[in-house]
């Protein structure tokens, strides 16, 4: 080859053609080009890039750092000299020529990435996101986010996602797929994205507050604040940031830091609804109810189609609408542009507001529109949660748990109350919180989380679901469960007290679990006469994760199931849940809270027949109710709807005969 003719270039421009595909022959050619002429810049560039492609960043870093030395270094020069560095290990190094790369060419977008890893391989965090946020503003889009943003807008979901999922990997479109898996509540998936492009990529703000977002959209606040954190360490103003801390700090339980941090963005920006409604929710939550409702006042005074704003204040179930409240949101459902979202929580809201004038043709024809609107927007399928229901039966017999006996993690400490919402847990579970030695956290995560990873980490394509996938478990991973679930809740118990109570009422459908992983942790199991139960569950509104009662068919399958878990469990676990009955709870609140205490091995404390008395932070809808004494209203209160009820009755059956009867 000569340096001086056509062949060398021809040969140099071969080389760079082979770069992508084939690193290693582009390798080959470059060291031949090299051997010919050896101060051509360009062909050690270009073995230098050819090398770390193949492997050999110690030798790509030896081919730059002798470019470097020996002419006056480019910006380019000076990145490739890093990312060799980096890969090489040493990100001291690695981190002195990027920053001199970019301080020279402040556009150069790669090297701003090879710097943002350089920094979080040094413990740098701040310089880390930093140095990703100049990456990031000055890379556009992949292409394949707005086919996918176009698919979406026709209604094709599942292509737009099938598009995502096959395209190159890259953080932005990581985020978009989990931003879709987010719409059907497929948190678990979406989290498993964003801590996939973060392992890439730590230094992506907007990733890592995807990733708090979606955290919190489990309910799992403690894990939101140390990101939450480390953004606000980059961007301290951020209104975004802080409301979302905020938000963890509420579900925490920590009002004292809530509130201030809400007023002190209200002071900022006091015309912004959203921040009133949140506000709302946080002195809801603080037992200030008269606040409260001023504050959801406000925010519909700055947006007068903010329907959850309305559903809130409806949601507080003792506030009553004036006629004026409740014109206004006529009003707006005479509107055209009014999202689906909005709609559907003033369909609610009028629901309260009808059937607190007795109008109870009108209110149910309200929350029937409002589920039919959150039932087209909600992904459900009532055949999965009949079949998870079959596979327990089969799989968790009897022998099952006897050839298992003494499993577990042996501590007492947490009380679980199961069951369906709007059966009596929130009272059941303030009842418990008023004694000395128990606490009340919050419904908590942690069980249908771990059910999640147990089956996603061991299920196969075509293998085993849960749970099928406990079968295989070793004693010592029940063990090594059950002190999961105890340090991670540990953040929640912030009393000091022996004991602490789980309210997730789906945590039923992992009871099975519970006892493999804590065999002596309470089970309490809190049920309601079905009719009453499933119309509660129809007229109130969940957020997230309660689809199933968006239809009275659907609620009406889910209880059964229910039921018959439940029964399967007394059969082959016989005594192990204690079952509450509300009706029972009104007819006799002392007997049935000394049984409960009883079961619970605990102290009958007159505290708990006061339990009205007890001062601390409700989150469930049953908030305002369980600060009222006891109350005979609520257990016949679907006999009001009765004529309506027809469907629902039909498709509950015989659970509905089989109910027993609760007398004073």
């Amino acid at each position: 080859m000569n340096a001086a003719g056509g062949t060398f270039d021809l040969d140099l421009i071969r080389a760079a053609t082979l770069l992508d595909d084939d690193p290693a022959a582009a390798a080959r050619v470059a060291r031949q080009l090299v051997a010919a002429s050896p101060s051509h810049a360009g062909a050690a560039m270009l073995l230098g890039r050819a090398l770390l492609r193949t492997g050999d960043a110690p030798g790509a870093s030896e081919v730059f750092a002798g470019l470097a030395a020996s002419a006056d270094a480019s910006p380019v020069l000076l990145a490739d000299l890093g990312a060799a560095q980096r890969a090489a290990g040493d990100v001291v190094a690695a981190a002195r020529a990027l920053e001199e790369a970019v301080r020279r060419e402040p556009n150069l977008a790669e090297a701003w990435r090879e710097l943002a890893s350089a920094r979080a391989a040094l413990g740098d965090e701040l310089g880390c996101d930093e140095a990703y946020g100049r990456f990031d503003a000055l890379t556009p889009d992949p292409d394949v986010i707005g086919q996918a943003l176009r698919a979406f807008a026709v209604g094709r979901r599942a292509h737009a996602e099938a598009l995502l999922r096959a395209a190159p990997a890259d953080v932005r479109v990581s985020r978009a797929l989990a931003e879709l898996v987010s719409m059907r509540e497929d948190y678990p998936e979406a989290e498993r994205l964003l801590l996939d492009a973060l392992a890439g990529a730590p230094g992506s703000t907007r990733a890592r507050f995807d990733l708090a977002q979606v955290r919190m959209g489990q309910q799992r606040p403690a894990e939101v604040l140390p990101d939450v954190d480390r953004l606000l360490r980059l961007e301290p103003a951020n209104a975004s940031y802080r409301a979302l801390k905020a938000s963890a700090l509420t579900l925490l339980g920590r009002n004292d830091q809530s509130i201030p941090l809400l007023e002190g963005l209200l002071a900022e920006r006091p015309d912004h609804s959203q921040t009133w409604l949140q506000y709302g929710h946080a002195l809801r939550a603080d037992g200030r109810r008269a606040d409260a409702i001023r504050a959801y006042r406000e925010s519909i005074a700055k947006q007068p189609s903010n329907g959850e704003a309305y559903f809130s204040l409806a949601n507080l179930k003792t506030f009553r609408f004036e006629a004026a409240e409740t014109e206004a949101m006529h009003a707006q459902l005479a509107r055209t542009d009014l999202r689906d979202e909005d709609r559907w929580h003033f369909e609610f809201a009028l629901g309260k507001a009808a059937e607190d004038e007795a109008r109870y043709e009108e209110s149910f024809r309200h929350y029937s529109r409002g589920n039919e609107l959150r039932r087209a927007n909600a992904f459900y399928d009532a055949d999965v949660t009949s079949a998870h229901l079959a596979r327990t039966k089969r799989v968790l017999t009897r022998e099952f748990y006897a050839a298992r006996a003494g499993w577990g993690e042996p501590s007492p400490d947490p009380i679980f109350i199961v069951g369906l919402p709007r059966s009596g847990s929130t009272l059941l579970e303030q009842i418990l919180a008023s004694h000395s030695q128990v606490e009340g956290t919050r419904e908590l995560a942690d069980v249908p989380r771990i059910a999640y990873e147990l089956r996603a980490r061991l299920t196969k394509v075509g293998g085993p679901a849960f749970p099928e996938t406990l079968v295989p478990l070793a004693r010592e991973r029940f063990a090594a469960l059950g002190r999961r679930f105890i340090d991670e809740t540990r953040p929640y118990r912030t009393l000091g007290r022996a004991f602490f109570i789980d309210k997730m009422p789906n945590n039923f459908l992992y009871a099975g679990l519970i006892h493999l992983m804590l065999p002596n942790a309470k089970i309490v199991d809190a049920r309601r006469h079905p009719l009453g139960c499933c119309f509660s569950n129809f007229k109130q509104h969940f957020q997230k994760g309660l689809h199933f009662t968006y239809d009275v068919v659907d609620l009406a399958r889910f209880y059964r199931d229910y039921v018959e878990l439940m029964a399967h469990f007394d059969a082959v676990l016989p005594g192990r849940i204690h079952r509450v009955h509300y009706e029972s709870v009104v007819a006799n609140p002392e007997r049935e809270v000394r049984r409960l205490l009883d079961y619970c091995g605990l102290p009958f404390e007159d505290q708990c027949l006061r339990f009205h008395e007890t001062r601390r932070v409700v989150q469930t809808a049953s908030s305002e109710q369980v600060r009222r004494p006891i109350y005979s209203e609520g257990v016949d209160q679907w006999r009001k709807y009765e004529p309506w009820l027809g469907p629902l009755r039909e498709a509950l059956g015989d659970v509905v005969d089989a109910y027993p009867t609760f007398d004073a």
